[in-house]
């Protein structure tokens, strides 16, 4: 290709690093330290105006200059890809894909040192390069170029390769260095582990997925191995959905792959293995939980894709209707007491528990979790990750955190008698204490505590509120559409026509923005359980959960199944999504 052209003689890059934008341009040759100073001057009278902004609208210095400046002080070279050739064997180390979603181009690249020289048109774009290098595997040297000969170069190498997933399975099959590895599951060794994980066309699938799944905002990506095939699925708003599936023999290629991303043991594949790789998706930092499993065929791989940009930690945005967040408010905002969140594994406790913890989270509170994993951290709190495996459990390590001074204490989950009378404890001696529990619904949750063995005069002194709760998919806005249901549906929410008159019902049709599914998005439905003096005298009497039950509708507790059919009836979701979510207490 021959070398790039520079745009502009600069002095030594090393020489400019860190310097103010002002005394680079100075360097450069292209202002005087008058105009510097006379352009200062002006900055002052401007609050909030960047210097460079001020040298662009004055005309002492040109988009380009500018750039190169940048560039400069962040260490960077800049180049200039105008008119410039790039062989399409560098264009191919970067697929269409996530050429376009990183705004780099490839502009050189060296064999020997395993090095691509890319292209950005900001510095303040540098982790592309991180990215790059971990989804990609190469050294990565980044330059900058101009906005304009960027997008020139994005429209004339990429405009039309759009890769879709049925392309680079079929550049698979025609790959003769993976088809051999075809009915050679175990039989691989350590060497040819390392070259699968470095074959093109299996980086190139792997991250067409993993972008693909973020875009769709998918909470989960699945890479199962059968006995004859091997799956890719997306969970979408808590649906599984399968991609086209790529040949078997790829399979040992992939999970590799994912294990050098996550920086797990390539030659481990008899024990499960845990891991985490960081990306910034279009400016937004994404985290993907990395479990591998060994199963009869191979090894399973699931990614839980952790959008830290999509978390939205705002109890205002849980789906709690007015009442029921002014209850929850009230609780949180205690001076102690236990507060549990109860449910089936993904159903959004640890986003309830969280929100509830953000608005708690200021400089006058300390607030300690045990977690176990830690899904998301937050600023202002003291997140500790439970590793069973020497000896961190939750019990051990609330007693440690009881030293530190906590005003909040959040327990991922009780599991034993242990960690429920230390949480208990932790109430008695002026705590919040926030907890999961994996119940049907609130009431069963002080069953399920006897049955730890606590004693029920400490769940009386300690429990101020459970919550219950489930996820329910939204109505896709875009297709919404009135209906009348029918008798059947009807029945399945033992309703009669009398109880839906003047009532509307509504179901999403299936669009493009919706994948034809009918559903976006999904949002909460809750049970709250505030305890009062006669629940608490019921609890030490050892009532049974239908008669608590009944005692906390008395007081106000409105049902998951109630809380469904006033969404129903307010066109958030559909009758089949709480059939599916909430069942029918017996009478």
């Amino acid at each position: 290709m021959g070398k790039m052209k520079e745009a502009q003689k600069l002095p030594p890059v090393e020489q400019l690093r860190g310097r103010t934008l002002g005394r680079i341009l100075i360097k450069m040759g292209v202002l005087s330290r008058d105009k510097v100073h006379e352009c200062l001057k002006i900055q002052s009278q401007r609050q909030g105006v960047q210097i460079g902004q001020i040298f662009l609208e004055l005309g002492l210095i040109d988009e380009v200059q500018l750039q190169m400046a940048l560039a400069a002080q962040r260490g960077m070279e800049y180049v200039s890809i105008d008119g410039v050739d790039i062989p399409s064997d560098v264009v191919e180390k970067v697929p269409a894909q996530m050429a376009k979603t990183y705004h780099i181009v490839p502009i050189e690249y060296n064999q020997q040192r395993n090095e691509l020289i890319v292209a950005l048109d900001s510095p303040d774009n540098f982790r592309a390069t991180d990215d790059l290098s971990t989804l990609m595997g190469f050294k990565v040297t980044a330059k900058i170029t101009d906005r304009d000969a960027l997008e020139s170069a994005l429209t004339k190498y990429y405009e039309t390769q759009d890769e879709n997933i049925n392309e680079l399975i079929d550049e698979i099959q025609g790959d003769s260095f993976l088809a051999e590895f075809e009915g050679r599951n175990q039989s691989i060794d350590l060497d040819e582990l390392k070259e699968l994980s470095e074959s093109n066309p299996v980086k190139k699938l792997l991250n067409l997925v993993l972008l693909q799944a973020i875009r769709d905002k998918a909470s989960d990506i699945h890479f199962e191995p059968f006995e004859n095939e091997y799956k890719m699925r997306y969970r979408i708003d808590g649906i599984l959905y399968e991609m086209v599936p790529p040949p078997k023999y790829i399979a040992a290629a992939l999970s590799s792959r994912i294990k050098v991303m996550a920086n797990l043991d390539i030659a481990e594949r008899r024990l499960p293995q845990d891991g985490r790789i960081s990306l910034t998706v279009q400016g937004s930092p994404v985290d993907l939980r990395v479990s591998v499993l060994p199963t009869m065929f191979g090894e399973s791989v699931v990614l839980r894709v952790l959008d830290r940009s999509q978390a939205m930690f705002d109890l205002g945005a849980l789906g709690l209707r007015p009442d029921d967040q002014e209850i929850i408010r009230q609780l949180i905002h205690k001076p102690n007491g236990i507060i549990i969140v109860t449910g089936p594994t993904g159903c959004g406790k640890t986003t309830t528990l969280y929100s509830a913890l953000n608005e708690l989270n200021d400089i006058g509170t300390k607030i300690i979790t045990t977690e176990d994993p830690i899904e998301y951290d937050i600023d202002g709190i003291i997140q500790v990750q439970m590793k069973p495996a020497i000896g961190l459990v939750f019990a051990r390590c609330l007693r440690s955190i009881l030293r530190q001074d906590p005003d909040i204490i959040l327990v991922g989950e009780i599991r034993d008698l242990e960690t429920a009378e230390i949480a208990a404890q932790s109430s008695l001696t002026g705590h919040i204490v926030f907890t999961t529990l994996h119940t049907t619904d609130a009431p069963s949750s002080i069953a399920r505590l006897l049955d730890l063995g606590i004693e029920p005069f400490l769940l009386t002194a300690t429990i101020e509120g459970i919550v219950s709760q489930r996820l329910v998919r939204k109505i896709c806005e875009n297709c919404k559409t009135a209906f009348e249901p029918n008798e059947a549906q009807l029945m399945e929410l033992q309703l009669t026509p009398d109880d839906i008159k003047g009532k509307k019902f509504y179901y999403g049709r299936g669009c493009s923005k919706c994948n034809g599914t009918g559903y976006k998005g999904r949002i909460g439905v809750f049970e709250i359980m505030v305890f009062n003096d006669e629940i608490r005298d019921l609890v030490m009497n050892q009532a049974s959960t239908a008669v608590l039950r009944a005692a906390g509708q008395k007081a106000g507790m409105r049902l998951l199944r109630d809380n469904g059919l006033v969404a129903i009836y307010d066109g958030i979701t559909t009758i089949d999504e709480i059939v599916k979510e909430t069942i029918m207490e017996e009478v």
